[in-house]
């Protein structure tokens, strides 16, 4: 008599990562040809680790930049929050912590490169140094250089934050910090989260304000720096200040 056949003891084919050609394994990838080999999915699928039975850790690797617009500024922005928010199958909580923390050390590797150009010479040096700093925040913050007689960098201050559509400077405060730097001098900044490098009134109002109280002090307001999106506009190059 024939045995029936049976698919008893049968498993389906792998599908996870493990049975990939070794060359195409993130890990073993980057080993083999180097970090600039793979794509964006693929180191995050690093700090992910695993996956699901669904889906490798590439898949949900690029689903999470998929919902993050495929921009790693806009993913550097998020929270931990906001990551378990999105609802993706595979990120928990220290799946999130881990991935918030490797491009909190990404934006902090940034700001270590620019310690070097210390001294001032344009608004863009300036904006430089403050842009890494001020670039991943969802509302206004003001901050301040000062600078020395050579226009070289004596410190950075945030001077206040706010909401999504404004804070307030204080003079007091932005001189007090001048003084007790020994600066003579200072360049005012604060971020637009919207993206638009427009002037209000209201800024426009506020950087005469502190030229003028600057001279009393001797303390000279070089510029007024306004930082969007990977840009900036400079009062100074303007000519309104």
């Amino acid at each position: 008599m024939k045995e029936e056949e049976t698919t008893t003891g049968v498993y389906p084919e792998p599908s996870g990562i493990r049975s990939w050609a070794e060359e195409d394994r993130p890990r073993e990838k980057l080993m083999l040809k180097g970090k600039h080999s793979l794509t964006e999915s693929e180191l995050l699928a690093i700090l992910l680790r695993t996956g699901t039975r669904e889906q490798t850790a590439v898949d949900i690797s690029m689903e999470l930049l998929r919902k993050a617009g495929n921009d790693l500024n806009a993913l550097g922005k998020l929270t931990v929050t906001d990551l378990l928010e999105m609802g993706i199958s595979g990120i928990g909580k220290t799946k999130a912590v881990t991935i918030v923390a490797a491009l909190e050390l990404g934006r902090r590797r940034q700001l270590s490169s620019v310690k070097e150009k210390s001294r001032i010479t344009c608004s863009r040096d300036a904006f430089d140094i403050l842009y890494p700093r001020m670039s991943d925040f969802r509302h206004e913050e003001f901050w301040i250089l000062l600078l020395n007689r050579a226009n070289k960098v004596v410190g950075t201050e945030r001077i206040s934050e706010g909401g999504l559509t404004g804070t307030v400077a204080d003079p007091r405060k932005i001189f007090n910090a001048a003084l007790k730097a020994n600066a003579t001098s200072v360049i005012l900044c604060h971020n637009h989260p919207s993206g638009s490098l427009q002037p209000s009134t209201a800024d426009i109002q506020l950087t005469k304000k502190m030229s003028e109280a600057g001279k009393l002090l001797e303390i000279t307001v070089f510029d007024h720096l306004i930082i969007g999106e990977g840009s900036y506009y400079s009062f100074a190059d303007e000519g309104m200040i």
